[in-house]
């Protein structure tokens, strides 16, 4: 293995995962850290659930996922988290990232979410989304990692213990010498974790050539664009395997998040489709059970319908306030694990799942080890097969605002087939 990945949810290690792939690395996700090696790959995508538990748990977790990969060979780690930065002022993306550079011994890393193709740029090191800053962009409002200040440098800097410095736009747009001179100019001074623009792949591509020789990278799946290219460069990169993919069988939509664009492809989706709306109030207390949802999902029996808790924020922040936040997050997420396990055991070989915290938890619930990569869905999103219990599974993990409108049905279709072109061409 050469590149060994932490990712802090499952959405961001596929998305990740994906993204390597498709730059020609043959690539494997292991959801958790797994007990032995697996899969013989050029790099390995560890997934873990750690970017909304308490600091200390998603420090040692992310060590341990760290071991595991050293122990693989790897000769270089990337931390992978959201290109919105999901993180609140007191961490995990900064503790985490200090703990891992101290493991391995690195002088410094550069921290860099920005995913161009899904509207994350960089500039001056504030943080955008689809041209807006992020705290007006929507994720001000996350329930659990509310975003309310665009600048990633200053944001940073208050959970990192080492100081944090920048590189502009200015200086990437010069290219990867200038690039690697500005990163050898901010140790000099003392800054360990650096903040690099980045407004276009262009630039990503410079700044993956320019960290070739850092032990660690911490970013988005964006900045990976440029990585493969320093393997292939060494000759270190193997033929990839050939694998005709797609799974047949029931599908359902299981949705959690609460995001924007999750709102609006749900929407459209049950615009067509029938849909169960979960409110976390009915599953406190015990009104709604797995059971009714899946006496739902068998009553219309032949369709592809939607579960789903996703609601405006001032519904869910409602909904905080009057049970707490972390018993809200924990009732809907142990609902849609339970739920994803009963769907599969029933026949239900196709899963498309909405939302970071939720597609952790379906994964974690279905036992799923490891997935092998289909083709993309929408940028960010691959088609993800695997075995649950025996059973061939297929399952797309999209982060909340992730995807175009008609997200859903283009999954669901593309679980069995593997070809996006082919729903393209229905459409």
């Amino acid at each position: 293995m050469l590149l060994g990945c932490i990712a802090d949810d499952f959405t961001g290690a596929s998305d990740l995962a994906n993204t390597l792939s498709r730059q020609g690395m043959y690539t494997a996700q292991f959801n958790g850290v797994p007990r032995e090696a697996l899969v013989d790959c050029d790099a390995g995508v560890v997934a873990l659930k750690t970017r909304s538990v308490p600091v200390e748990e998603a420090v040692s977790q992310s060590l341990g996922a760290l071991e595991w990969l050293m122990g693989q060979g790897c000769e270089q780690f990337f931390f992978k988290y959201c290109s919105t930065f999901d993180s609140t002022q007191f961490g995990n993306i900064g503790p985490v990232a200090e703990a891992l550079l101290d493991r391995l011994q690195g002088l410094q890393t550069i921290v860099c979410p920005a995913f161009p193709d899904n509207g994350r740029t960089i500039y001056n090191g504030h943080l955008f989304v689809n041209g807006r800053l992020l705290s007006e962009s929507g994720m001000e409002r996350h329930p659990l990692t509310p975003m309310t200040d665009p600048d990633i440098v200053r944001w940073l800097q208050k959970s990192a213990k080492s100081r944090v410095g920048l590189i502009d736009e200015r200086t990437v747009r010069k290219g990867t010498r200038e690039i690697i001179a500005a990163l050898h100019e901010q140790r000099a001074q003392g800054r360990r974790l650096v903040v690099v623009d980045a407004i276009s792949n262009e630039d990503l591509t410079a700044i993956g050539k320019a960290a070739a020789d850092h032990r660690l990278i911490t970013g988005g799946s964006g900045v990976a664009i440029g990585l493969p290219a320093n393997f292939a460069a060494a000759g270190k990169l193997r033929e990839r395997p050939t694998t005709a993919l797609g799974v047949k069988g029931k599908a359902v939509i299981l949705s959690g998040s609460c995001s924007d664009m999750s709102q609006r492809q749900l929407d459209r989706f049950l615009d067509r489709h029938r849909g169960l709306k979960v409110d976390p109030a009915s599953l406190v207390s015990g009104e709604l059970k797995v059971a009714d949802a899946v006496a739902f999902v068998n009553e219309h029996a032949g369709e592809t319908v939607a579960i789903y808790s996703s609601a405006a924020p001032e519904a869910v922040k409602a909904a905080q306030q009057e049970f707490g936040r972390e018993a809200v997050a924990s009732v809907i997420e142990d609902f849609f694990g339970k739920l994803a396990v009963e769907l599969a055991q029933s026949g239900f070989s196709r899963i498309v799942v909405g939302g970071g915290e939720t597609s952790g938890a379906v994964v974690k619930a279905l036992n799923v080890s490891q997935f092998v990569l289909g083709t993309e869905i929408d940028p960010g999103v691959p088609a993800l097969f695997g075995t649950a219990n025996g059973r061939e599974i297929a399952l797309a993990l999209k982060s909340g605002n992730f995807g175009t409108l008609d997200f859903y049905e283009a999954a669901v279709y593309v679980l069995s087939t593997n070809d996006t072109a082919g729903f393209k061409e229905l459409v």
